[in-house]
């Protein structure tokens, strides 16, 4: 569907134009300036923000670019933008490198599988509440796969902020040619002293293309069943 938020436009530009100001201006507050501090800041302001959905160019035609409300709203965004690379900066991402490259995903010049993204939850078996403070981990034919891209992280750490909940987004694998369907063996495995070693077995279908996802959605995500863990000695009772 061609829906798109307005405010993505506006925050992107305003986002790209500070911290582009700052660097020109010498940045005497040495802040980190990278692709990916500049990912972490726009996604702060939107999230910030109301959305401001059109479907077509009237919708696009019909905003007055040039009235006091939308000065007014440019002024709050600014402002957002600011407080997001303040607290971006103080808690930078320890997974990027923040070295100014960019980990932007690109069209693909060969045929590849794009593994949608992998998402599911956990719960303790004996209490049945979600499960955090333990490392899920991906694999691939036996082997620990590879994520998308620094932001996605293998093994993933539960946490509290998302109880029982994990996701991962493999990168693309490789193919000798476009549209060939392939199943894919993936395992899930969970080490903890607190429970039963548990091992959870699936198969994902793929078919190659050229073209690669740039962003995840959630029609393009393969949900696993809940699976539960058991304090050791207890029965395991996951279908695998």
């Amino acid at each position: 569907m061609d829906i798109h938020n307005l405010y993505e436009d506006i925050v992107f530009e305003l986002v790209q134009k500070i911290f582009d100001g700052i660097e020109s201006s010498g940045n005497p507050d040495n802040y980190c300036l990278c692709y990916q501090c500049r990912i972490d800041t726009t996604c702060f302001t939107l999230n910030r923000i109301d959305p401001h959905y059109i479907v077509s160019n009237r919708g696009f035609s019909r905003i007055d670019h040039t009235g006091l409300k939308h000065q007014q709203i440019e002024a709050d965004i600014t402002s957002l933008v600011y407080k997001g690379l303040r607290l971006v900066n103080h808690n930078l991402r320890p997974t990027s490198p923040h070295d100014g490259s960019q980990q932007a995903i690109s069209r693909a010049n060969h045929p590849i599988f794009d593994i949608p993204t992998i998402s599911g939850r956990i719960f303790n078996g004996a209490s049945f509440e979600p499960v955090t403070g333990i490392e899920v981990s991906l694999y691939h034919e036996g082997e620990l796969i590879g994520m998308r891209n620094s932001n996605w992280q293998n093994p993933f750490k539960m946490i509290s902020s998302t109880p029982g909940f994990f996701s991962f987004w493999p990168a693309p694998i490789n193919a000798v040619a476009p549209e060939v369907t392939q199943e894919f063996k993936f395992s899930l495995r969970i080490h903890s002293p607190d429970y039963e070693t548990l091992n959870h077995f699936f198969n994902l279908s793929v078919t190659s293309k050229f073209h690669n996802a740039r962003s995840y959605a959630l029609n393009r995500t393969f949900k696993l069943p809940d699976l539960y863990l058991f304090p050791p000695g207890d029965p395991e009772m996951n279908d695998f």
